[in-house]
Parts: structure tokens; C-alpha cells; sequence
């Protein structure tokens, strides 16, 4: 009669068998993604693959195994159970489908609570989930191969305990902003439920966007006159989707007209949408829909939504790439993940720069963008300037050229927020770098060009929010077309800043993303 393994062994095999299924699952998310790549036109030698599948072993695979470990410690524990009272003869394909159940499950529940919509890139397709979770049942299998002796419960629950105390969390450190002393910032309004952006009225007057569906008036105070101005289109508002910009008719004075983006549709069948609308007394009229971003797309991630008009009075709107659409962001088929540019009516200009293209979408104006959430357009020289958020690390300020493409996701500098490659290239033949890149990730929101009198060492400079950083970073673009840092502000403040806008009387304006956000005023003190 053979003797059953001690708990020792027990640990050692179930660690093994850990092992093998974190190994496994690395290597084959590494290929998934690799393919979808390949799907897009990208050649990658072996000597990439190989590179690149070694540094997801060193830089995902931690993450994965601490993904894998308490659903597979569970379900090898219910298997355990399952074999010993009942059906021992299928003692492997039951170890085996309990792993993939585990696996699953886990899945399952960190899309639902983690802030991206899907943890893994790999699993965003069903091939690509069928894949992960075999590899999870080959590890499963691995355990009940080695332990096929006897099947002892007692010992797969002390395994299990023993791994969860390996996900103990860890506190993130946070550096500390120095106070400035060359300013004052005043609090003009608060009680703003995800303030998003912000216009200026003819009379002073100011529209601030809530993300939730709200257009807040207030006076040049900052107090509050209508507290939601009626007519707004239905918005779907959930996660990072809702309502985003205001951008007053170049004639507003005339014709009284604005434009608004926001999210329209369905959890799972939504777009990035373009209103227009005349303001009148406490509400918006003749509201309608002008543009759409086509296909549509689920989940409530990465919209884009910043507006701002070109100097021949068309209208541009960032998009974003609905984070689980990233490889739509290099399809001229898709406004996905693009820049697109319009008349005041919502059509295409006839130069626009793919119009040629018989496939391609007319609107757009440049593709191979994440999520722009920054636009400004220089008048003095003549250029239109943007940033985006990248994963860990790959933010980038771009100056956009038409028909630009902006690289993602074939070339990035960043990492997937597993710590995966989202692919083997920092740049890439016929892809435009970026002025600036961060890395890590600041999450720039907002951009403003400063063109004031009341900070004039400012003058000519960008001012760039970060929500990450919870400062505003001060940007200056050189003659070579790149740009750098000068100088970081308003960290004292501790906040998400959502938008950075400049006053008429050039002052700074700052909306704190919170649900109890402000809008705050900036001047010298």
C-alpha cells in the first residue's frame, strides 16, 4: 500500500503545478496578442517573439500568478473534495475542469471590480479566453498527475491558505508636492459631480460640464445660476462615460449656438456623439445630433471628447479606443481610436486627409490614438496639439499632422497594466513619435496653451493635468518638434485635475475630478 504524501510534498507539487499553468498562460497571452498585431499588416521576427515573450515571463507573469493562484487553490480544493466522496476514476479531467471553473470565476470577477474593463488583453476574445483558461486546466491536470498517490482535501486546503497569504496588499507610496508661493489658488464653486470641462460666455458667464449628464451655469463668480440647464441629449453615464465637452459656434454672439460631446447608447452598444444646440433661457434648444463614432462599441471605457475649433472654423473631436477595441485605433474603417475633423453641421470637409480612400471613413483626420483627453489648437503657429492616455507608462503629447498615424498599439512605450507588452515596438516604420512621452503614466486630462498677461513667464507654454500626479505639469515645445518639462504646479492642491483652462482675463481655471469636484481660479498672489 502506498503511503500519502506528506503536506510538504503536497505544497511542492501544488507549487509545481502553479508554475507550470503561470508559465503557460504568459506564454500563450503573449502570443494572442502578438497575433492580433499580425492581424493588422506587422511582421514580428522570431528573435521579437522570443524577446518578447521573455520579458512578459519576467514582467506579467508575477501578476498572473497571483491572479491564478486563489481561484486555482479553491477549485484544487473542491476537487479534492469531489474525488475523494464520489468519483475518484475521473480524478484528473475533474482537477482539470475545476481549474478552468477557478480561472474563470476569477476572470469574471476582476472585469467586474478592477477600473479597466478587462484585466487581461488576451481574454477580450473568445478564442483567446478558451486559451487561457486550457492552460489553467493543464495545470489542473499537472496537480492531479502528481498527487495521483491519494486525493487528501485536508492538505489542498492547507495549500490554499498558505498561497493566500500571499496576496496580502500593498500600500502605495505617494511623494509629497512642495506649496508654491508665486500664486494663490481661490475656490470659486464646489459640490460638482465629475466636473469635465468648461466655456466661457460672452457676458462671463460660465458653462461647466458634470460628467454625469449636467451643464451647470454659473456666474463669473462661480456661483451657481442654473444648476442643470435643461434640453441635454440622453447621455449614457457610467464608468468614464458621460457627458464631456462644451464648445461655444465661433459666431456664438450671433447665432447662439454650442456643442456639446458626450456617450450615447447602451452598456453594450455605445458611441462617442456630437450635438449642436442653441442656448436659450435656463435650457438647450433645437437639439440635435450631428456625428456619431462608428462601429459601436461596449463597455464604458476610453471616449476621448475634447473639442476645439481649426482656424477655417471646422471642428475637431478626440476619440478613444474603447480599451478592449485597441487594433481598431489602426483601421481607417473604424473612427475608433482616431481624430476626426467636421463641418459645424457634423459632415466630412472634402479635404480631409483620407478622403481619397474610397474604404476609409471621411471624418477622420488621424488614427493610432488611445484615448485623447488634452486638444488645443495654436492660432500663432498654426498647429494642433493633443495627449493621450497610454496604459503603465506611454502617455504622449503629439502635435497632429493630417492623416497622421500615432502609432498604438503597435508601437507604444508602455506597458500593459499587467505588466504585459502591449507590443514589441517603441516605434514602427510610417508611425509618428511623440513630442513627449511619460512613463510612467501621469494620466494627462486637459491641456491649455497659456497666451495671458498675468503669469508671463508662462507665455507660449502648455499646462497639462494629470490625475495620476494630481498636479499640473508645464510643458514647452522646442523648434525641433520636440518638447520638455519646465516645471510641475499646484501639487499642494492634492486633486485629479480633470480640465486646465485659461480665463479671458488670464487667469487659470482647474476642475478637480471627485464627486465633490471644484472649479478653482489661479492668480498671482
Amino acid at each position: 500500500m502506498t503511503q500519502p504524501l506528506s503536506v510538504g510534498a503536497r505544497v511542492l507539487r501544488f507549487v509545481i503545478a502553479l508554475l507550470a499553468g503561470v508559465i503557460l498562460g504568459s506564454v500563450v497571452q503573449t502570443q494572442i496578442n502578438l497575433a492580433a498585431l499580425q492581424a493588422l499588416g506587422v511582421a514580428i521576427p522570431f528573435s521579437v517573439r522570443a524577446s518578447t515573450t521573455g520579458k512578459d515571463l519576467i514582467h506579467f507573469a508575477p501578476l498572473y500568478a497571483a491572479v491564478l493562484l486563489p481561484g486555482f487553490a479553491m477549485s484544487q480544493v473542491a476537487a479534492a473534495l469531489i474525488v475523494r466522496r464520489k468519483v475518484r476514476k475521473c480524478r484528473a479531467l475533474i482537477h482539470a475542469l475545476a481549474a478552468v471553473v477557478g480561472l474563470w470565476v476569477t476572470f469574471w470577477l476582476a472585469n467586474a471590480f478592477a477600473p479597466m474593463p478587462t484585466l487581461i488583453a488576451a481574454t477580450r476574445g473568445p478564442l483567446g479566453l478558451v486559451a487561457m483558461l486550457a492552460t489553467a486546466g493543464l495545470a489542473g491536470w499537472l496537480l492531479a498527475v502528481l498527487t495521483r498517490d491519494r486525493s487528501n482535501a485536508r492538505g489542498a486546503a492547507n495549500i490554499a491558505v498558505m498561497a493566500g497569504a500571499l496576496l496580502l496588499p500593498v500600500a502605495p507610496s505617494v511623494d509629497a508636492q512642495p506649496a508654491q508661493s508665486t500664486y494663490q489658488i481661490d475656490i470659486l464653486t464646489e459640490g460638482l459631480a465629475h466636473p469635465w470641462s468648461l466655456a466661457w460666455l460672452p457676458d462671463g458667464h460660465m458653462l461647466v460640464i458634470e460628467r454625469p449628464g449636467r451643464l451647470r451655469l454659473l456666474s463669473a463668480q462661480g456661483e451657481t445660476l442654473v444648476e442643470s440647464l435643461g434640453g441635454i441629449p440622453d447621455v449614457y453615464a457610467s464608468g468614464q462615460s458621460g457627458l464631456f465637452d462644451v464648445l461655444l459656434s465661433p459666431q456664438f454672439e450671433q447665432d447662439q449656438q454650442l456643442y456639446l460631446s458626450y456617450a450615447c447608447g447602451t452598456a453594450s452598444a455605445n458611441h462617442t456623439c456630437l450635438a449642436k444646440a442653441t442656448l436659450g433661457e435656463n435650457r438647450l434648444e433645437q437639439v440635435e445630433e450631428i456625428f456619431r463614432v462608428h462601429p459601436a462599441k461596449s463597455g464604458d471605457a476610453h471616449f476621448g471628447g475634447r473639442l476645439a475649433w481649426l482656424a477655417d472654423s471646422t471642428l475637431i473631436m478626440t476619440l478613444g479606443d474603447g480599451f478592449d477595441n485597441r487594433e481598431e485605433a489602426q483601421r481607417t474603417t473604424s473612427h475608433i481610436g482616431g481624430i476626426v475633423r467636421l463641418n459645424p453641421d457634423g459632415s466630412a470637409p472634402s479635404d480631409n486627409p483620407f478622403i481619397a480612400d474610397a474604404n476609409a471613413l471621411p471624418a477622420l483626420y488621424s488614427i493610432g490614438h488611445r484615448n485623447v483627453q488634452g486638444l488645443v489648437f495654436d492660432n500663432a503657429n498654426q498647429r494642433l496639439i493633443a495627449h493621450e492616455h497610454g496604459p503603465r507608462g506611454g502617455d504622449e503629447l503629439n502635435v497632429i499632422t493630417p492623416g497622421g498615424n500615432y502609432g498604438w498599439p503597435i508601437a507604444t512605450g508602455g506597458l500593459d497594466y499587467t505588466g504585459a507588452r502591449v507590443s514589441p515596438f517603441e516605434a514602427y516604420p510610417g508611425m509618428l513619435p511623440p513630442a513627449l512621452e511619460w512613463t510612467p503614466s501621469i494620466a494627462p486630462s486637459g491641456l491649455a496653451l497659456y497666451q495671458g498677461e498675468l503669469f508671463p513667464e508662462w507665455q507660449g507654454d502648455l499646462l497639462v493635468g494629470s490625475l495620476v500626479n494630481r498636479e499640473v505639469r508645464r510643458v514647452r515645445l522646442r523648434e525641433d518638434g520636440g518638447a520638455e518639462e519646465v516645471e510641475r504646479l499646484f501639487g499642494e492642491l492634492d486633486a485629479r485635475i480633470r480640465d486646465v483652462r485659461v480665463g479671458p482675463e488670464g487667469a487659470v481655471y482647474l476642475l478637480t475630478d471627485s464627486p465633490d469636484g471644484q472649479l478653482l481660479r489661479v492668480v498671482p498672489r
